[in-house]
Order: C-alpha cells, then sequence, then structure tokens
C-alpha cells in the first residue's frame, strides 16, 4: 500500500494534529492567523518580529478599493449570489502582472539580482554601487525594474516608509530590502526622473528577507487580497453598487463597424 508523507494536517479519531501540534490545544486561540500562514508554508515557526513583519505586509495588500480584482469579485456576485466561493475566486484570478503581481516580480528580480553578485554588499556606498548598475543594465536592455513607480502615488508611496521601518524595527531588513532601498535612492540620476518605491514592491523585498519561498510569493499577495474581497462582498450587501456598474455600461455602449483582425 503506498504512503504519502505530510507534516501539515492530520486526523486521528482522538484528535488532529497540525505541524506536529494539538490542533485544538496548542494551536486554537494560541497561535494567530498571519503567524500560522507562516508556518505552514515553511514548516518552521517564525519569530515574534517575523510574525510582525508578515503581518505589516498582509495588512499592506489586503485592499485597495475598486481595483479590477475588486469589481470582478462584485460583478460576479451579483451575476450568482448563489456562489460566493465564485465571486472570491473571480477576484483572486484577476491577480496578476498589473495587480498583485509586482510583489512576486520584485521579490524574485531583487533575489536574482543578489544570486548573480555573489557576495552582499557590506555599507551604503556599496549597495547604492550595486543598484546603479542593476538600473543602468535595465536602461540598456530597455527593460523596467520591478517595483519601481505607482500609477496613483506618484510622489511616494505611503506603505513604503512604514514597512521599511517596521522590518528595521525587528531586525528583518535584510539583502533584498536594502537593494530596493538603494534602487530608490540612486534611479534619479540614472534615469532622469524620480520615482516611487511601489508598496507592493517592497512587500516583495520584505517577504523574500523573511526566507519565505519565491515561488509563493504572489500566493501571499492572495492571501492578504482575500481578506480584502470578503470585505468587498459584505459592502457589497449592505451597500451595493455592482448593478450601477453593470447598467454604466450596458447603457453607455455605443455600436461601432466591426474591425476584423489582421495579422
Amino acid at each position: 500500500m503506498s504512503t504519502y508523507e505530510t507534516a501539515l494536517g492530520a486526523s486521528s479519531p482522538e484528535k488532529i494534529t497540525l505541524l506536529g501540534e494539538d490542533l485544538a490545544q496548542d494551536v486554537m486561540g494560541q497561535v494567530g492567523f498571519g503567524e500560522l500562514a507562516f508556518w505552514l508554508a515553511t514548516q518552521r515557526r517564525p519569530a515574534p518580529g517575523q510574525t510582525r513583519v508578515f503581518e505589516a505586509v498582509l495588512a499592506a495588500l489586503a485592499d485597495h478599493g475598486f481595483t479590477p480584482t475588486a469589481i470582478v469579485t462584485r460583478l460576479t456576485y451579483l451575476s450568482a449570489p448563489d456562489s460566493v466561493q465564485g465571486a472570491l475566486a473571480a477576484g483572486l484570478l484577476g491577480g496578476g502582472s498589473r495587480f498583485l503581481g509586482v510583489t512576486e516580480d520584485c521579490g524574485r528580480f531583487l533575489h536574482e539580482v543578489l544570486t548573480d553578485a555573489g557576495e552582499a554588499p557590506t555599507d551604503e556606498a556599496g549597495w547604492d554601487e550595486l543598484a546603479a548598475s542593476t538600473v543602468r543594465d535595465r536602461r540598456e536592455r530597455r527593460l523596467f525594474v520591478p517595483g519601481l513607480g505607482h500609477h496613483v502615488h506618484k510622489q511616494g508611496d505611503p506603505r513604503t516608509p512604514r514597512l521599511f521601518q517596521i522590518a528595521r524595527e525587528e531586525g528583518q531588513f535584510g539583502p533584498h530590502l536594502e537593494l530596493f532601498a538603494a534602487i530608490g535612492r540612486v534611479h534619479p540620476e540614472i534615469l532622469g526622473k524620480k520615482l516611487p518605491l511601489n508598496g507592493a514592491g517592497v512587500c516583495g523585498a520584505a517577504l523574500a528577507d523573511l526566507g519565505l519561498p519565491l515561488e509563493l510569493l504572489r500566493g501571499f499577495a492572495l492571501l492578504a487580497r482575500t481578506a480584502g474581497l470578503i470585505g468587498q462582498l459584505a459592502e457589497e450587501l449592505r451597500h451595493p453598487v455592482a448593478n450601477d456598474v453593470f447598467l454604466s455600461v450596458d447603457l453607455n455602449n455605443r455600436p461601432v463597424p466591426p474591425d476584423p483582425y489582421r495579422p
């Protein structure tokens, strides 16, 4: 008979275990959800400072108002009010390169730069030199720097300095955050303009510094946004707007001649 090993949840007639702990006695009421999510993903229990940074990231990514992910969640619920899971899933499926994906993109990008560099710099001048060479390389290849710029917070993303502060307070300001902060310092001279460090990008740097799997960085962004989408649905129940959004498009469409596709 085949066996399937797992260090996560398991049940017997007498009890349920999770991560080797008694779920009822040692986890429920003892471990916060953010701490548990970190623990589940890494199978190592985070230190209190790591939990604080991780939960700050989740808070930073939870909800941003009427973004496409929120709108599609509300519209899906309007279409299928019997399917809360469908509405939530629709919103989560919209988390990609333009919304939420920058968390993963930035974390991976910074990690690749650090891996290629080998040894991490030991002072601010070293970080600035590495950041400058990185930005110049992206400019020469006509590539964007992931996490640099924001379509709304053009003068500065308010999440960025706060996440930097919390990470420093908890001793979690690691090489990914160091490099991203340096990119923020040096890029104006190279690009000829000053762009804000996107808060979602800082979230990716912070998650990478916590040692979380790079392959799951977007998953943590989606975990955060799930809470926000539940909030969107709860507000839709009390103060519905989805039908107005639908009618705004439906009543204001304008027929035009066909525009055939030409390869």
